[in-house]
């Protein structure tokens, strides 16, 4: 054999081994993102499990503020149905930013239920109560580490993508726009998730 021929062959053969290591890195970052989503959306329903029990408990001390529960309500349902959407294709940038969207409705609403709570002091002291808040502030700290968790990765993911040699081969391999981040639209929520005190 020709020497010439030989070396193109071992070239040919090195560039197919470094594409589908492009591919596999591609796989395994896209994995990563779609999994750290899986557990935003575990303390999400958490989260969204807990305010039916915080509206029920309250219930009985303010019938006449049915107002307020029932936005809460209707703010925490449209959040539910976002957080499905998203969690459909955690990548798409324009299912989380309704999911963006729903959760700062639901966090407006809770402040306002939060607010009317100051109201009431016999709910405040209410053991139910006192120990659901604890669960939905805890739930919120699993939330908030979650969705950095889940930042971090889409970035990885979409750096890499965007790097050369892999930016050339991306779309090939069905890697299309970029993945979007779960940001809230102030830093003001990033840093304090809806905070419900009893």
């Amino acid at each position: 054999m020709d020497v010439t021929l030989i070396v193109v062959l071992i070239v040919f053969v090195l560039i197919i081994f470094y594409v589908v290591a492009i591919y596999n890195k591609l796989v395994a970052l896209n994995n990563r993102f779609k999994n750290g989503f899986a557990q935003i959306e575990v303390q999400l329903k958490r989260r969204y499990d807990l305010i039916p029990n915080l509206i029920e408990t309250a219930k009985g001390y303010i019938k006449h503020e049915r107002e307020t529960l029932e936005a809460v309500i209707e703010a925490r349902n449209k959040a539910a149905n976002m957080l499905s959407s998203a969690a459909a294709d955690p990548g798409n940038a324009a299912a989380m930013k309704e999911l963006i969207g729903a959760d700062g409705k639901l966090a407006g609403a809770m402040t306002n239920f939060s607010m009317l709570m100051e109201a009431y002091p016999d709910l405040k002291a209410n053991q139910n109560m006192m120990q659901l808040s604890e669960e939905l502030t805890s739930t919120e700290n699993k939330v908030s580490f979650a969705r950095q968790a889940f930042n971090d990765q889409v970035m990885a993911y979409n750096i890499y993508k965007q790097s050369f040699p892999p930016v050339a081969f991306a779309s090939l391999f069905g890697h299309g726009p970029d993945a979007g981040l779960l940001e809230f639209e102030d830093s003001e929520a990033i840093q304090a998730a809806p905070k419900v005190s009893f």
